[in-house]
């Protein structure tokens, strides 16, 4: 008698199912929302309408739009060239000695990530530390402004990400075949181009992870870039937030979130295309 197995589709069934529940509805709903015209207060009408996508498309929203997408490709780009290099060291550390590391890396998630970002703001004050010891030193004269800088927020978007860079292309070097790279060594392969040829491509879906996950929580940093940019340095995060409590025009914050959500979509869309694996998103 032949046992029926189940074929492995099935075992994600119920995670599909509370996928399309409980966020596909949530997105529709959004979306929907965001066609609706605003009666104030949080309050819509029934009339369908598309004002508020042309209203999204007016200078001031499109450089909020611009800036963090640039300040969020920024960000990856930096946490990329420090988390490879570093995450590659820690693969070759040995046992004891990675466990280490790599709980320091780990630890400063264990705390709030308030008091992390607090910390960098006294830190950057125009008597704080930084400036105090280049004053001491004869460096500069007066003190700089470092708070409340595109800088200050690129900093702590850096400082904040660099884990989700880290932890992923760890996780994918420490997985590689080494052998492949000792046989380009043993065929006269350069330690630089063994690495542009078999350790790169090999890590390539580590590195295409880890640049999802840095770029898209980067768009809507909403507390850093209240912390260390205040009103010089508005995020996309901070309009919707202020179009939902202080100007509460429901619609129009529903639009702005679709906006995401679509930037969103195409990210993974294209990170898929490159060659991506959903495993890799899991660190």
């Amino acid at each position: 008698m032949k046992r029926n197995r189940r074929r492995p589709e099935s075992l994600s069934l119920p995670m599909q199912l509370w996928m399309a529940v409980f966020l596909g509805l949530a997105l529709l709903y959004i979306v929907g929302l965001s066609l609706l015209k605003s009666a104030g207060d949080l309050h819509v009408t029934n009339e369908i309408t598309g004002e508020n996508y042309v209203r999204i498309l007016s200078g001031r929203y499109a450089e909020v739009l611009w800036l963090s997408v640039r300040l969020a490709a920024l960000t990856t780009l930096i946490s990329l060239a420090l988390g490879y290099p570093f995450a590659y060291i820690m693969t070759r550390l040995g046992p004891r000695a990675r466990v280490w590391v790599l709980l320091l890396v780990i630890a400063p998630s264990w705390t709030n990530a308030l008091i992390r970002i607090y910390g960098w703001k006294i830190l950057l004050y125009a008597n704080g530390p930084i400036n105090s010891l280049l004053q001491t030193l004869g460096i500069i004269d007066r003190p700089l402004k470092l708070l409340y800088t595109e800088g200050a927020v690129l900093l702590g978007m850096v400082y904040a990400m660099l884990p989700f860079v880290i932890l992923p292309v760890y996780t994918g070097i420490e997985r590689m075949d080494w052998r492949r790279v000792e046989a380009a060594r043993d065929l006269g392969a350069s330690p630089f181009r063994a690495f542009l040829t078999i350790t790169l491509p090999m890590t390539l879906p580590s590195l295409l992870a880890a640049c999802v996950l840095t770029f898209l929580p980067s768009v809507g940093l909403i507390f850093l870039s209240d912390i260390l940019g205040g009103a010089n340095t508005v995020l996309w995060g901070n309009v919707v937030q202020d179009e939902l409590l202080k100007s509460r025009d429901l619609p129009f914050a529903a639009a702005l979130s679709a906006v995401l959500l679509l930037l969103t979509l195409i990210v993974i869309l294209l990170y898929r295309r490159a060659g991506g694996r959903g495993e890799e998103m899991v660190f």
